[in-house]
């Protein structure tokens, strides 16, 4: 008996994170990529609280319960495409000031459905260092990847809450190895 309440359990738990089924959305005329059929694009409430910053995204999906997030963003670069490789260090830099700690599980330049990306795939944690503050540290799974199109830089990220991370990781890949641009 305890070996088939054994099994029911391990069979519910699969049934509760079946790899979501993705969906072709195309961003503009030229890039696409796959993401979970139940993602939605972000309001603009979402992007001002999500992405504050002053580049609103380009295109920025969410979860249903809105705990992922995929975003890409664009912006003028004076870089070229065959600047990548240097410019890797840079935007590692980057994230190691953007975070409390940071663990690079992937940090590489590599070429997706023939475009050569900068890629990042890390787990972060980002603490409230203000001293007064009793916020907890917000732990994050995250794929980010940086390509240059003529002048302009785009970057994909992928954000996952880190309690996620096993779950998700095979998926939050295949999407962002899926992304195409066409040129």
């Amino acid at each position: 008996m305890r070996y088939l309440a054994f099994l029911i359990i391990i069979f519910i738990a699969g049934v509760a994170f079946a790899a979501p089924k993705l969906k072709k959305v195309n961003i503009t005329k030229e890039i696409s990529i796959l993401l979970p059929k139940d993602f939605t694009p972000m309001t603009d409430d979402d992007i001002a609280r999500e992405y504050p910053a002053t580049t609103r995204p380009l295109a920025a999906f969410t979860s249903p319960d809105k705990n992922i997030d995929f975003s890409l963003t664009q912006k003028r670069s004076t870089f070229r495409a065959n600047d990548l490789d240097m410019l890797r260090e840079f935007y590692k830099a980057n994230l190691v000031e953007t975070f409390t700690n940071i663990d690079f599980i992937r940090q590489e330049v590599t070429t997706i459905n023939g475009q050569k990306f900068i890629v990042f795939e890390f787990v972060s944690r980002l603490a409230d260092t203000r001293g007064a503050s009793n916020l907890k540290p917000v732990n994050q799974y995250s794929i980010v990847q940086y390509t240059i199109i003529g002048n302009q830089l785009q970057i994909y990220t992928l954000h996952v809450p880190f309690q996620l991370k096993n779950d998700w990781q095979p998926v939050a890949r295949e999407i962002m190895g899926s992304v195409k641009i066409k040129k």
